[in-house]
C-alpha cells in the first residue's frame, strides 16, 4: 500500500497524533465524532501536506440507491463550503461508510452493496477538485478499503477492527478525557418513543384530549388572552417538573461495554430514562408537548440551559420527546430542539447534533432546529445565544416589576411632624417701654421682667450697701 496517501495527522496545540493506514483511521472515527456512527456516511476534511483533520459531515445512508448521486454531491458541497467559510478549502477528504449487516448478510455483502455509493462520493469530491485519499467501509466488526489494491494489508474479506482502548488514538483520547458513548442507534433510542417509555394508546388519548382543550383556547378565545393563559400554564407546569427532575442521575458516571462490540456506553442510562418516564404523567406530558408548540413559550423554556436547571431540563425534554407517539410525531420537533440546545449549551456537541438531526427529521422546516444545527456544525460558541436569553429573561423580569408597581400604587402621606423633644422652644421676650431700663442691665440689653408681686428697686445694685 502507498504509505503517503494514508498517513494523516490530527494536531492540537498540545499534542500531535499520527495515524497510519486504514486500520488506525477506522479506529479513530468514533473519537472524532464522539460515538460510533451506525448506518452513516461520514466525510472528513484533510488540510496541509500532513493531512491535518478538519471539518466533517455525517448523514444517514439513503436506503434507495436512486438517492445516492444527489446525496454524494450534497455532502461534498457541504463539507467544502463549510471549510471555505472557516478559512481554507480542504486539500483532501477521507470517506467512511458505516452500516451493520442485516440478518443473512455479512460485512463483505454490505461493502459490495455500497460500492456504487462509494464511487459516487469519490467522483462528487473530484468534481470539486478535492482528491479522496481513502474510502473505508466499516461493517460487522471489520473494515474494508475501496482504494487500496494491496490484499496483504486490505484483504477482500476485510480486516478486524482493533480491540477497543488499545490504539494510540484511544490512549490519547483517554488522556484528554474524551469518551465514546456508544452507537448512534443507542443515542437516538433515548429520544424516540418505544414500548418501555409509555403506554402508546394511553399517551395518544391524553394528547388528543389536551389538543381538544388547548387549541380552542389559543384560536377561539379573545385575541392573545388564550395564548397567554396556555403559555403561563405551560411554564408553571415546566417549573414544577424541573423541580421533580432535579435529582442525581441514576448510574451517572459509570461506563460499561456492549457485549461483543467493545463499544462503551453510559451505564444506567436505561434505568435513568425509565425513572424519568415514571416521574412524568401522561396528562402532564401531553399538556407540555402541546404547550411547547407555541414559539414564545418554547423560547422562554430555552432559558433553562445551564447548571442544575440545564441538567434537569435535558432529562425533561428527552422524556417529552419519547412521549410524542404517532400521529403526534411532528410535535417532537420542539422538545428535541430544546434537548439539542441544552446539550450544546452544556458542551455535549455529539448529543446536540443527534437531537437536532432528529428534530429536523420530525419537521424539516423547523427554523430554530435548523439554525442551531448549522451553528453547532460550524463550531460557533453558544455563549452568544446564552447571553441573549439571559438579557431577554432580565428584561421580562424588569417589565413584570414595573407592571406590578403600576398596578399597586403606593399610598402617599404628608410630612411627618417632628418629635417634640427635637423642637427648640424659644420663649418670647416682651419689649420694655422706651426710656426705662432695668437696674443692673447692660446697655443694649433688655431687662428681664421681675416676678409678679415683686418690688423694683431704683438705684444701686442688689447686694450693695447703697442699694439696701
Amino acid at each position: 500500500m502507498n504509505t503517503n496517501p494514508h498517513e494523516f495527522r490530527g494536531t492540537t496545540e498540545t499534542q500531535q497524533i499520527t495515524l497510519r493506514g486504514p486500520a488506525e483511521l477506522a479506529d479513530a472515527l468514533p473519537f472524532m465524532l464522539g460515538f460510533h456512527p451506525s448506518d452513516s456516511v461520514v466525510l472528513v476534511a484533510l488540510h496541509g501536506e500532513l493531512g491535518r483533520f478538519g471539518g466533517r459531515v455525517r448523514l444517514g445512508i439513503p436506503r434507495s440507491p436512486k438517492e445516492w448521486p444527489s446525496t454524494a454531491e450534497h455532502l461534498a458541497e457541504c463539507l467544502v463550503d463549510g471549510c471555505a467559510r472557516r478559512g481554507t478549502r480542504p486539500d483532501g477528504i477521507v470517506v467512511f461508510l458505516c452500516q451493520d449487516p442485516p440478518p443473512g448478510e455479512t460485512g463483505r455483502h454490505v461493502m459490495e452493496r455500497l460500492r456504487p455509493f462509494a464511487q459516487r462520493l469519490r467522483t462528487a469530491c473530484g468534481a470539486l477538485d478535492i482528491p479522496v485519499y481513502e474510502v473505508l467501509c466499516i461493517s460487522d466488526g471489520l473494515h474494508f478499503s475501496y482504494c487500496c489494491p494491496d490484499t496483504r494489508c486490505c484483504p477482500p474479506d476485510g480486516t478486524p477492527l482493533g480491540l477497543a482502548g488499545t490504539s494510540v488514538m484511544a490512549a490519547s483520547a483517554a488522556y484528554a478525557g474524551i469518551q465514546v458513548r456508544g452507537s448512534l442507534r443507542d443515542m437516538e433510542a433515548r429520544l424516540k418513543p418505544h414500548a418501555s417509555s409509555c403506554d402508546e394508546e394511553q399517551q395518544r388519548k391524553a394528547l388528543n384530549e389536551a389538543a381538544a382543550l388547548i387549541v380552542p383556547k389559543i384560536f377561539d378565545g379573545p385575541p392573545g388572552a388564550g395564548r397567554t393563559e396556555v403559555r403561563e400554564t405551560t411554564l408553571r407546569l415546566t417549573r414544577e417538573m424541573l423541580r421533580r427532575f432535579d435529582t442525581p442521575s441514576v448510574g451517572a458516571g459509570a461506563m460499561e461495554k456492549t457485549p461483543g462490540t467493545g463499544r462503551a456506553r453510559g451505564a444506567g442510562t436505561t434505568e435513568q430514562d425509565a425513572a424519568d418516564d415514571a416521574a412524568l404523567g401522561t396528562d402532564e406530558a401531553a399538556a407540555l408537548i402541546l404547550g411547547l408548540q407555541d414559539r414564545v413559550t418554547r423560547d422562554q423554556a430555552a432559558e433553562w440551559m445551564e447548571g442544575r436547571d440545564g441538567a434537569a431540563a435535558l432529562r425533561l425534554w428527552r422524556a417529552l420527546a419519547r412521549r410524542c407517539v404517532a400521529p403526534f410525531d411532528e410535535h417532537a420537533a420542539a422538545p428535541l430542539t430544546l434537548a439539542g440546545w441544552v446539550a450544546w449549551s452544556t458542551g455535549d456537541e455529539p448529543a446536540a447534533r443527534v437531537a437536532l438531526g432528529l428534530a429536523l427529521d420530525a419537521d424539516p422546516d423547523y427554523v430554530f432546529a435548523r439554525l442551531l444545527h448549522q451553528a453547532c456544525n460550524e463550531g460557533l460558541d453558544p455563549e452568544s445565544l446564552r447571553t441573549c436569553l439571559r438579557e431577554e429573561r432580565g428584561s421580562r423580569a424588569a417589565t413584570a416589576v414595573e407592571t406590578h408597581t403600576a398596578a399597586c400604587p403606593v399610598e402617599t402621606r404628608g410630612p411627618r411632624p417632628p418629635a417634640v423633644d427635637t423642637v427648640k422652644v424659644t420663649k418670647p421676650v416682651r419689649p420694655v417701654r422706651k426710656g426705662v431700663r432695668g437696674a443692673g442691665t447692660r446697655p443694649g440689653k433688655v431687662a428681664p421682667r421681675p416676678p409678679r408681686g415683686a418690688t423694683v428697686r431704683r438705684g444701686g445694685q442688689r447686694g450693695t450697701r447703697s442699694g439696701r
